[in-house]
């Protein structure tokens, strides 16, 4: 079973940044459009963003739009959500997912889309 694994979270002041990862053992990224998403406590899975199979398209949800970036570098099979002037209406869990019928140079931040899922990595803005 493909297992994602996130990373890269951490307690953070307001207006910090991270660097979020999401890479998978034994199973290449490359070639399957990759999501980010969050929950945070009490609340619905939110869609941050999403980057295409190969990286040529990117969406980003409104409240991740000139803040957040995701990338993606399919040498160390690795997607990165870069993180900037965080708030602590940022504080969830984040997770990443995998469209295994991914379409050509595109993505959707839906989460019905994606197939596998990581176990999250928790990022706390906290003042």
């Amino acid at each position: 079973q493909l297992q994602l694994v996130e990373s890269g979270g951490d307690l953070v002041q307001p207006g910090g940044s991270l660097r979020l990862s999401c890479t998978a053992s034994g199973f290449t990224l490359n070639g399957y459009a990759i999501a980010w998403f969050r929950q945070a406590p009490g609340k619905e899975q939110e869609g941050v963003g999403c980057i295409s199979d190969q990286g040529g398209s990117t969406t980003y949800a409104d409240s991740a739009k000139g803040r957040f970036t995701i990338s993606r570098d399919n040498a160390k099979n690795t997607v990165y959500l870069q993180m900037n002037r965080l708030k602590p209406e940022d504080s969830a869990v984040y997770y990443c997912g995998l469209d295994r019928n991914s379409v050509e140079n595109m993505c959707i931040v839906w989460s019905g889309r994606y197939d596998y899922w990581g176990q999250g990595t928790t990022v706390t803005v906290f003042a």
